[in-house]
């Protein structure tokens, strides 16, 4: 569309800032909302935008924006698409993203997550530990990681069982390079998510008590946010209400 007479056409760039930048403020008037509704502060909850399928021009608007923690869960997308954006960032002066992994994790993966992850959000067997563990030592870092908790117990979709996550815990926090934050977990489709996050916060409340530092909760994404922050939550993993609609893999 040609624009009016004596108005200058809008960059696609400044478009897309534009709006990354609405949907952005919509997400934060919601946090601050659902905070003040759980009697809660905002600033004690970090929002983790997810830019699976999106492009790194859209992470370095959003970062432009102030985002800083960011998640994924393809392994080689994030690879590929965080070491163009850290080095962007490098180059500029200002390299000071937190990438989250949170998909389900592969373990002959894990090795390579561990080399450019800084949070990874799935852990949910020991083999996975391990791998983590043996990638963090290849790579000289340390890597903070959250157990993800079934809450349907249908472990084939990713996640430890409520009853086995103490056990894992206690073998992450043995493992001198890896850091123990706490728990994730995703609303098991078609459940009431009140109830889902409750649980959670149970099962990262006795985790809490064995490992006191433990006490980051991952809950709530664009649908549910509302629901993880009345029962706690200090991580949202939101893509869709920032970034827009998956584009297409065609």
């Amino acid at each position: 569309m040609t624009p009016p007479s004596g108005e200058r056409p809008v960059a696609p760039d400044q478009q897309r800032l534009d709006e990354l930048r609405g949907n952005l403020a919509a997400v934060h008037d919601r946090i601050g909302r659902g905070c003040d509704a759980a009697g809660r502060d905002p600033r004690e909850v970090t929002l983790v935008v997810v830019t699976k399928y999106f492009p790194v021009s859209d992470v370095l608007l959003l970062h432009r924006l102030g985002v800083r923690d960011f998640g994924e869960n393809r392994d080689q997308e994030a690879g590929e698409k965080f070491r163009a954006v850290r080095a962007a960032l490098t180059e500029a002066g200002e390299d000071d993203l937190t990438l989250h992994f949170i998909g389900q994790l592969q373990s002959n993966k894990a090795g390579h997550v561990a080399g450019y992850a800084d949070v990874v959000q799935s852990v949910d067997r020991s083999k996975i530990v391990g791998a983590l563990d043996r990638g963090a030592h290849a790579a000289d870092r340390r890597l903070r990681l959250l157990l993800q908790v079934s809450l349907d117990g249908d472990t084939a979709r990713g996640g430890v069982l409520p009853e086995e996550a103490a056990h894992l815990a206690d073998e992450v926090a043995g493992h001198e390079l890896l850091s123990l934050k706490g728990v994730m977990a995703v609303a098991p489709l078609g459940a009431d998510p009140d109830e889902a996050f409750a649980r959670l916060r149970e099962v990262g409340d006795g985790i809490r008590a064995r490992h006191p530092d433990a006490d980051w909760l991952s809950a709530g994404m664009s649908a549910d946010l509302e629901a993880g922050l009345r029962h706690g939550a200090t991580h949202l993993r939101v893509g869709t209400a920032i970034l827009g609609s998956r584009p297409s893999l065609l």
